[in-house]
């Protein structure tokens, strides 16, 4: 499971975000709301380390949305940013 799914799944403590929730679908279809993701940004910031402006957030809009940011910013922080 990926690390996207596993904070999804502890923070609504509903397991269909472990296998039932498609990587492209909108998270607000699937009853989350803006407290969620709010929480979700937060959750992302601390556990990765990996800061999301407002406008990241205007974008982050799928698990893979989520997934994709969070590889880039973990492989250029890695790299130095390069």
């Amino acid at each position: 499971m990926s690390t996207i799914r596993q904070l999804l799944v502890e923070l609504t403590g509903t397991a269909e975000y472990a296998d039932q929730v498609g990587d492209d679908v909108k998270l607000v279809d699937t009853g989350i709301d803006s407290g969620d993701l709010v929480r979700l940004v937060l959750l992302v910031e601390r556990r990765l380390g990996v800061e999301i402006t407002a406008e990241d957030v205007q974008e982050l809009r799928t698990i893979a949305d989520y997934e994709r940011f969070v590889a880039e910013r973990t492989v250029a922080g890695a790299s130095g940013g390069a």
